[in-house]
């Protein structure tokens, strides 16, 4: 049985009066989602517990079954997808440019973040490449430009990724002092990669600051005077998904995090452009998925109702989600009328709301199952509300992929081990006994 997860990040919202007192996918058309709904189990999902506000790609990595003190960083995961140099024992951070005043005292305040430094890519990159190259007490930083106003910077020497990040997000807020984590194991190596960082991005300051001063011609009026960083990793051993699951996994998404993660993982990637068609995209993926001869585990990604949670309204993220139902049209088709073996799973990520100073928000997300081994339930529409009067409950982290094991019917029975691993699957490959190699150790009486 192939297994096709269909996720709609950033799909979970809150209700708005404005929408009838309902979120937006609750005020969405889809009639496509409400029959995947009424043909499975329903039921709520939260990757970590709720209340809790994750990122896409900590959300993803607790979603396929792994421990949160396993995840190698946001930094790691986007220099892989993006094919950053780097060898294992770097410590890989998210960094952008960035507009900043000074007060009297000469701390820093973000006026200005990320999406709201002016200038394509090939203008910031003149701002990139003035501060590419620094040292620091044996340590080297590298900062790669990864697209328009987006980079990584590589931090080399006897370094830890155990340190605070400098980007407060929010406007108006101080830029805040690179800090080592206060439960870090390595605490020397997490001092001096902080104190380099903060030299470094003084540095980074100063040098901004001379070239603002040079005439350009293309010279917007905002132009970065800073650079921040976030999210810091390395490279750590984590057990691929075959191995843990026991499933020939594949994803189809659109950035360079989840191609990243893929690559981490073992998951087969297949790296897709978003066009002004959502619901094309989707069935196009989907359509993919179906048709995949080389995995049976196959994660179909969309960012875009993340996206428009950011930056437009609860009423344009309602219709864009209607737009994404057309494209579970042939997925449907195929539950409907058994052609193919699949077991199909609808859910998000996390909730992004549409109008809130979050990020990301702790609520959790609906979640469809249908097809395979599946308890049928009454619930007949996809939404983060109906969802929760499901047979599946509330799930969370691991719990998705313990009950998708049962629903393809490989769970392995606990306690039951075949083999020197004991595992959450049902695997042939564990050594058979034979007679001949216990004939030899037989005595004879």
């Amino acid at each position: 049985m192939k297994v096709i997860l269909v996720l709609l990040d950033g799909l979970g919202d809150r209700t708005y009066a404005r929408l009838g007192h309902k979120t937006p996918l609750a005020a969405a058309r889809t009639p496509n989602l409400d029959r995947i709904a009424a043909m499975g189990a329903n039921g709520t999902y939260h990757a970590l517990s709720p209340g809790r506000c994750l990122p896409s790609e900590m959300a993803h990595f607790l979603m396929f079954g792994y421990n949160p003190a396993d995840f190698p960083g946001r930094g790691l995961l986007e220099a892989a997808g993006e094919t950053v140099p780097f060898s294992d024992s770097d410590v890989l951070a998210l960094a952008h440019l960035c507009r900043v005043e000074f007060d009297r005292n000469q701390r820093a305040f973000l006026v200005q973040g990320r999406d709201d430094i002016p200038g394509d890519r090939d203008f910031l990159s003149l701002f990139y490449k003035q501060i590419s190259e620094y040292e620091d007490q044996k340590i080297q930083f590298r900062l790669h430009q990864t697209g328009r106003n987006d980079a990584i910077l590589a931090i080399c020497g006897h370094v830890s990724p155990d340190i605070s990040d400098s980007d407060p997000v929010r406007g108006k807020s101080p830029i805040a002092r690179v800090m080592p984590l206060a439960d870090t194991k390595e605490p020397d190596r997490a001092a001096k990669t902080a104190e380099a960082l903060n030299h470094y991005l003084a540095w980074c300051a100063d040098q901004l600051k001379a070239l603002d001063g040079k005439p350009n011609a293309r010279k917007p009026a905002v132009v970065p005077n800073f650079l921040v960083t976030q999210r810091a990793g390395r490279k750590k051993p984590i057990a691929g998904f075959a191995e843990k699951w026991g499933f020939s996994p594949a994803m189809i998404a659109s950035g360079g995090v989840y191609k990243g993660l893929a690559m981490e993982l073992g998951f087969g990637f297949t790296r897709v452009r978003d066009s002004a068609d959502p619901g094309k995209d989707l069935a196009e993926r989907i359509q993919s998925a179906i048709d995949d001869p080389d995995h049976d585990f196959i994660h179909v990604h969309t960012k875009v109702p993340d996206q428009v949670s950011h930056r437009e309204t609860p009423e344009r993220k309602a219709e864009v989600i209607s737009a994404l139902d057309s494209g579970f049209a042939g997925l449907l088709n195929l539950l409907e009328t058994g052609e193919k073996n699949i077991l199909a799973v609808v859910t998000a990520d996390h909730s992004t709301p549409s109008c809130s100073e979050l990020i990301h928000s702790g609520e959790t997300v609906p979640l469809a199952m249908a097809g395979g081994a599946i308890r049928k339930d009454p619930v007949c529409r996809f939404d983060e509300i109906a969802a929760a009067a499901g047979s599946l409950g509330q799930l969370r982290g691991a719990d998705l992929m313990h009950m998708i094991l049962n629903c393809t019917d490989r769970a392995m029975l606990q306690g039951l081990c075949l083999g020197a691993h004991k595992g959450a699957y049902r695997s042939e490959s564990y050594p058979a006994f034979t007679m001949d190699k216990q004939k030899g150790n037989r005595q004879l009486s």
